[in-house]
């Protein structure tokens, strides 16, 4: 009797124990979910922006492209450096007093902007690129800044900036190479004329010891026969 009723009471608890334990489980699990929730949502929120990492990605590539090798390939160094300057001052101003009229318009009959802007190759479609475009105004022909193009420019002024940094670094590692070139020569150079007047002190010294020999050979062949002369010696012979 006894063991029944332990038994029917152990029947009674056990599913208040196991409605327990699974209750216990299942907190368990919802937290162990909320903290990998949480932990992934700065993942989950990286695939699922719509938006693009750097939107201004293409942009910057194609102003690059601009540059090399529109700009610098097909005209000389020293042209296509001076229109990176030019085209840089032109940018620059521009985003420092981007209302002024008198950085906002350029006349390409300029002798500067036709040196640096329209003769060389590539220089005008990077102007175009930064948001300038070709107008008639009484007859005279100019390029003006259309305003809504604003965030091109700063793209194409960056842009700018960081080829004339690459060319400048590029200049530097030029003439350093240079330098180091012309210091090595320089010491070569010396080298072979300090193994020269080697040479020439060397043959100096081995002619006067000739001449000194030779001097020496004279004077011990002139020089007297010791003991007499042969006058005497035939005498004693008598």
């Amino acid at each position: 009797m006894s063991q029944f009723n332990e038994q029917e009471t152990s029947s009674r608890l056990s599913p208040q124990r196991d409605a327990s334990s699974g209750s216990a489980r299942l907190e368990r699990l919802t937290a162990l979910e909320r903290r990998l929730n949480r932990g992934a949502s700065p993942l989950l929120d990286a695939v699922q922006d719509p938006q693009p990492f750097d939107a201004n990605h293409a942009k910057r590539i194609e102003f690059r492209r601009l540059v090399d090798p529109g700009i610098i390939r097909p005209n000389s160094k020293e042209v296509a450096l001076r229109s990176l300057h030019t085209l840089s001052t032109i940018a620059e101003n521009l985003l420092r007093e981007p209302e002024n009229p008198k950085f906002r318009q350029f006349k390409p009959t300029n002798t500067i902007i036709k040196r640096d802007i329209v003769d060389p190759k590539g220089t005008l479609e990077y102007v175009v690129a930064m948001g300038f475009r070709p107008e008639v105004d009484q007859f005279q022909p100019y390029y003006t800044f259309n305003g809504k193009h604003l965030p091109d420019l700063r793209i194409g002024a960056a842009i700018l900036r960081e080829a004339l940094q690459t060319v400048g670094k590029e200049e530097d590692e030029g003439l350093k190479v240079r330098i180091a070139k012309a210091e090595e020569e320089l010491r070569i150079k010396r080298a072979k004329e300090a193994f020269m007047e080697d040479r020439r002190a060397q043959a100096l010294r081995t002619e006067r010891e000739r001449k000194i020999r030779s001097q020496e050979g004279v004077a011990q062949a002139q020089s007297p026969i010791p003991g007499g002369h042969v006058d005497d010696l035939e005498l004693e012979l008598d």
